[in-house]
C-alpha cells in the first residue's frame, strides 16, 4: 500500500529556509512523479512543485520559482523540497504525492498528514 510521510516543517522567520522530506514505504518513488502541494489557511490545496519519473524534469508554481528546489534520492526512497527565502504567504500544510505524471490537480486518494510550515517573525 502506498504510504508517504512528510517531515521537516516548522516555524521559521521570513527569509529563512527549510527542507521538507517525503519518505515512501510500499512503493519505489523513482517509479513515480512526485509532487509537493500545500494547503494554506482558508484555501484549497494547490500544487507547489513536481519532479517527473521519466527524465527528472522539475516544475514549480510561479510564486516559488527561484526560491524552492525539488530533488530525489533514490537510495533513500525520498524526495525533498528545499525552500529558501521563505515568505509569510508560504505558510501552509505541505503534502507530497506519488503520481503517474506531474499534475497540479490530481485525483489522489492517499494524502498523508502533511507537515506544517509557518513563516512568521
Amino acid at each position: 500500500q502506498l504510504q508517504l510521510v512528510e517531515s521537516g516543517g516548522g516555524l521559521v522567520q521570513p527569509g529563512g529556509s527549510l527542507r521538507l522530506s517525503c519518505a515512501a514505504s510500499g512503493v519505489t518513488l523513482d517509479d513515480y512523479a512526485v509532487g509537493w502541494f500545500r494547503r494554506a489557511p482558508g484555501k484549497e490545496r494547490a500544487g507547489v512543485s513536481c519532479i517527473s519519473s521519466a527524465d527528472g524534469s522539475t516544475y514549480y508554481t510561479d510564486s516559488v520559482k527561484g526560491r524552492f528546489a525539488i530533488s530525489r534520492d533514490g537510495a533513500k526512497n525520498s524526495v525533498y523540497l528545499q525552500m529558501n527565502s521563505l515568505r509569510p504567504e508560504d505558510t501552509a500544510i505541505y503534502y507530497c504525492a506519488a503520481l503517474p505524471t506531474c499534475n497540479w490537480n490530481p485525483d489522489y486518494p492517499y494524502w498523508g498528514q502533511g507537515t506544517q510550515v509557518t513563516v512568521s517573525s
